[in-house]
């Protein structure tokens, strides 16, 4: 603890100085570093983007069901070539680290024992609140990650939005996004780019609509 107020202290523009005042933006490793002091709760969901340390919404039952019917659904199409990584970290540079719901890797769990994985061959997230968020900042950061194929799970509106084909864009968060976007509905299929001779059921990655709203 004392480490890290006396590196921010360091950083901290003296009193009566001409500097103007700042953000102080964090790398990956403080961020570790405070996750070990425990100044970030146990059990705590957040992200590091862009320096900044986000605290996600708690998850309702229907972001965690449909998380888990994701990862069912991908999990037997990618199980021999790729590892399902679920709500598991990707490295994106020295001050941002998101944890997508769902990261399709290339290799085995074992390939990223000492690092994360830099990008992914398919990224998912699951949306409800934080669905604006998803749709804009997070599609740009994962554009800039060169993630080919990006699939937002629309809890609001009970639909699929597929982003593909990343490409630089000025005036985005981070600079890029996706060329291409489509709507996928219940009772429609999608296959991923990384397996192309497969396909999901729209349905399958969904809870039921019975179970849209938290008891």
């Amino acid at each position: 603890m004392a480490a890290i107020i006396e590196e921010v202290r360091q950083k901290t523009p003296e009193a009566g100085g001409r500097s103007e005042p700042r953000l102080r933006r964090w790398t990956r490793e403080e961020y570790y570093r405070l996750a070990d002091l425990g100044l970030l709760r146990p059990g705590e969901r957040t992200e590091l983007i862009d320096g900044d340390i986000l605290v996600m919404p708690p998850q309702k039952t229907p972001h965690f069901t449909s998380v888990t019917l994701v990862f069912e659904a991908l999990h037997p199409i990618f199980s021999r070539t790729h590892v399902v990584r679920q709500q598991g970290p990707l490295s994106a540079g020295e001050a941002t680290e998101p944890e997508p719901d769902i990261a399709v890797a290339p290799g085995t769990a074992r390939d990223y024992e000492t690092a994360h994985p830099a990008s992914a061959a398919l990224v998912v997230e699951v949306s409800e609140t934080t669905l604006r968020y998803d749709q804009t900042t997070k599609a740009s950061l994962y554009a800039r990650m060169d993630v080919p194929d990006y699939w937002v799970v629309d809890l609001v509106h009970r639909r699929v939005e597929v982003r593909r084909e990343p490409v630089a864009m000025p005036g985005e968060a981070f600079g890029c996004g996706y060329r291409t976007v489509t709507l996928h509905l219940p009772g429609e299929r999608i296959s991923p780019l990384a397996a192309p001779d497969t396909s999901i059921g729209i349905d399958d990655l969904l809870p039921r609509a019975s179970e849209d709203t938290e008891p």
